[in-house]
């Protein structure tokens, strides 16, 4: 009988890449899948997949009451319902599996999708943060099992509570190719053909992320659509001040895709931003799923000058980090991008190859092997 694993966390599963290629990774190599998600009122259906999932409807959708909610629904759901492991996504799922874990003596598993006390959400909240780092004292040095993003979030935890974090880095499936028919796509997703398109996507795209300093370069820009795919804190007041600054016909927004479709609207695209500012440990360390995302769609980048992106963006070699946040000098950037062709080539040369390696391949392979070592 296949060992059964109860993947849970608390986004509403439709948009989290991460969570979705962890199930699939595991239920291809023969385990019974469960995956724990919540959904939401404006949450779309999720799609077609191998395995189950089932999202929970809760009293509350944000604050204290929401993660207390949550956790009191996920105990209960995994006390009634066998799993041999358990897979906790983040530190606001944690209490309940190790409540549980514990109740039945079940391996646990850990997945640091980011350095959660250092959110800027709960770097403003200081109170909240202290609760939560609380928790994460209590809990994560009692962990056997864990993994996050990159090797800067592991370090962190390992200087912090001596433990030994494994990585697995947030990297899409190898699906580079070459868009042969550029304008019938762009026609079919409602973008403009007669112009060039800079994207920037997201799942959070929040205060401190550079979405409000990429509307305010649009004033500098002629024949240019920023296309905002994805949604945020901060889209609202975004809305606003292109409203106010009159550039509505420079800047598109597009909601939350799912990834399919998502890769669509990235494919469409001749630039891609990522400028997440380091203003939090949280951001200062990020790595985000977009970053690999417009290297497997190959999309030159723009990048905020942080360790873990810098790293990428240099290495192979696949665009530009911007010294600051100043929006005339993203827009500067930006126009060289767009229009220096001979740059734009050895960049496209380059994503290709970058497409090769970073991918959900060898990730997948740690993930497995990771699992195979509970137990023993």
């Amino acid at each position: 009988m296949p060992a059964r694993i109860i993947i849970s966390v608390t986004s509403d599963l439709v948009t989290d890449q991460r969570v979705q290629r962890a199930s699939a990774a595991l239920k291809e190599a023969g385990y019974q899948v469960m995956l724990i998600g919540r959904r939401l009122p404006g949450s779309m259906d999720m799609p077609g997949k191998r395995y189950r999932s089932t999202r929970f409807r809760l009293w509350f959708n944000r604050g204290p009451a929401f993660y207390a909610n949550y956790n009191i629904r996920l105990a209960w759901y995994l006390l009634w319902h066998h799993a041999d492991i358990l897979l906790s996504n983040d530190l606001d799922t944690l209490p309940a599996n190790y409540l549980i874990s514990r109740i039945k003596r079940i391996p646990l598993v850990y997945d640091s999708h980011e350095y959660f006390t250092g959110v800027p959400e709960l770097v403003s909240r200081p109170k909240i943060q202290a609760i939560w780092k609380k928790i994460e004292r209590i809990l994560v040095p009692r962990l056997r099992y864990a993994y996050t993003v990159n090797d800067s979030i592991a370090k962190l935890y390992k200087e912090e509570y001596g433990i030994d974090f494994k990585v697995i880095r947030n990297v899409p499936e190898n699906r580079y190719q070459a868009i042969r028919d550029l304008t019938t796509l762009r026609r079919s997703l409602g973008l403009p053909s007669d112009k060039k398109i800079i994207l920037l996507q997201g799942a959070g795209i929040n205060v401190d992320r550079g979405a409000e300093e990429a509307v305010m370069a649009m004033r500098h820009l002629h024949d240019v659509l920023l296309l905002i795919v994805g949604g945020g804190d901060v889209i609202p007041e975004l809305k606003n001040r292109v409203h106010r600054l009159g550039i509505s016909e420079k800047v598109k927004f597009e909601g939350k895709k799912t990834p399919a479709d998502l890769f669509l609207y990235t494919s469409c695209a001749d630039l891609g931003l990522t400028l997440d500012k380091d203003t939090n440990l949280n951001y200062r360390y990020s790595l985000p799923n977009k970053l690999f995302d417009y290297i497997q769609a190959g999309i030159p980048i723009l990048a905020s000058d942080l360790p873990e992106i810098r790293a990428i963006v240099e290495r192979y070699q696949v665009g530009l980090i911007s010294p600051n946040h100043q929006p005339e000098e993203l827009a500067l950037l930006m126009r060289k991008m767009l229009d220096d062709e001979s740059a734009r080539k050895t960049w496209k040369e380059n994503l290709a190859r970058a497409a090769q390696t970073l991918n959900w391949d060898a990730e997948r392979v740690k993930l497995l092997t990771l699992f195979k070592s509970i137990g023993r």
